[in-house]
């Protein structure tokens, strides 16, 4: 299994040697008292890189999402965002469930919805229709190929959100990756958003985890929306340490997964599928097969055959994530298998 070259997520990362160890090591306590100080920690520091006054550590970035959504919403509101985004299609129809809240998807390009966009889907003031509330926004944008969602239409956004008197919220799973790829702060991305969720598991190789930022008042209440969706833990400061050690050696090292996935994806264009070079931004190669007269299932099946694991996630576009766990040594010999699979 260790000649595997599994390329499906950068969630599929295992927690290193000296994260392990300072997961052993962590101080703990019992975090729904509030007495973990390992969490505390954590909290204060990602809620200070964020530039916002308080954070919340719970389970997963779904959870994360979903807290943040009742949090700002009313059963009959309706929230704002793209079509391809996690909170639409991988959540389990968590909004309609959990808040009684409605989705209004739109159509976007790289994952990003205009100004323009959603101003024309801001409803009326009028009972015949559900009341927007919440503009939802996602960075990077996984169906996307993890393309960033640009700054400056973020603010433009931010200044009708002001306007109709709506919130903002950033699924920033992948946030840490439009930071290093663009040198623009986490505390400068998060600054237009109402509440921001972070995930550890990810390209930063903690085990689990996830952080909801926002305001005192925010967090006060998402807080007890942890708790009744059963999120609340108990000595988690040994998790939380793993996020904390993810902080201090595994941001900057995002670039080394970035660089990889550029050559994926040109090694991939090299051989005839479709890659948008310009939408590969940072660690999520999408690759479309159509003109190689094969299914993505099947190709996914060869490349299994020959080590190399990725996603189909239609029937003709492959997923390939790269991140902590994946050497250059590892890409070098993807591209081999590539060169006998898809020649």
């Amino acid at each position: 299994m260790n000649d595997i070259i599994d390329l499906r997520s950068d969630t599929l990362t295992k927690p290193t040697p000296d994260m392990r160890r300072a997961m052993a090591e962590a101080p703990v306590g019992d975090d729904v008292f509030g007495e973990d100080p390992t969490v505390n920690t954590l909290q204060q520091r990602v809620a200070e890189m964020c530039g916002k006054e308080a954070a919340l550590f719970v389970p997963s970035g779904t959870m994360s999402n979903q807290i943040a959504i009742n949090a700002h919403t009313q059963p009959g509101d309706e929230i704002i965002c793209e079509y391809g985004c996690h909170i639409f299609n991988y959540e389990g129809g968590g909004p309609a469930l959990l808040s009684g809240a409605q989705i209004h998807p739109l159509k976007g390009n790289r994952g990003v919805i205009t100004t323009e966009q959603i101003k024309a889907a801001i409803r009326p003031q009028n009972h015949h229709f559900a009341q927007t509330r919440l503009i939802e926004i996602e960075n990077t944008h996984n169906r996307a190929g993890g393309a960033i969602f640009p700054l400056a239409e973020i603010k433009t956004i931010r200044h009708l959100a002001n306007e109709y008197h709506l919130n903002m919220h950033l699924d920033g799973a992948r946030l840490w990756n439009a930071s290093v790829a663009t040198g623009i702060s986490i505390a400068d991305w998060c600054l237009p958003f109402d509440s921001i969720s972070l995930c550890f598991s990810k390209g930063l190789g903690a085990p689990m985890g996830s952080i909801l930022v926002g305001s005192v008042d925010f967090i006060n209440r998402a807080h007890r929306y942890r708790k009744v969706y059963g999120g609340g833990m108990r000595q988690i400061g040994i998790v939380a340490a793993a996020a904390l050690y993810a902080l201090d050696h595994h941001v900057n090292r995002l670039t080394e997964d970035h660089n990889q996935a550029i050559h994926l994806a040109q090694k991939l264009v090299e051989l005839g599928a479709h890659v948008d070079i310009d939408a590969t931004e940072t660690n999520i190669v999408i690759a479309d097969v159509k003109f190689l007269n094969r299914t993505a299932d099947d190709i996914c099946a060869e490349l299994k055959n020959h080590g190399v694991l990725a996603l189909a996630i239609a029937p003709t576009r492959i997923r390939f994530v790269t991140h902590l766990d994946v050497s250059d040594e590892a890409i070098t010999r993807a591209h081999k298998v590539f060169d006998r699979v898809l020649c």
